[in-house]
């Protein structure tokens, strides 16, 4: 099966509705990875799936319960 690419503005779309400028803000972060086709960049549906999946949570935010 392929991975689809998004764009900044269909991600922002899957992932509810949010902000183009917080997708920005997550790949800045590394909470996303991006994919670059010639000059722009790509978000394929996998990383939103684990977005998604994790609660939006970057994996460095994770704490152990004490």
């Amino acid at each position: 099966m392929e991975d689809s690419l998004l764009s900044v503005t269909e991600a922002a779309k899957r992932l509810g509705g949010i902000s183009k400028w917080t997708v920005h803000a997550w790949l800045s972060q590394g909470k996303l990875r991006r994919t670059k086709v010639g000059g722009r960049t790509m978000i394929r549906e996998s990383e939103l799936t684990k977005v998604i999946e994790d609660g939006g949570k970057s994996p460095s935010q994770h704490r152990a319960k004490v």
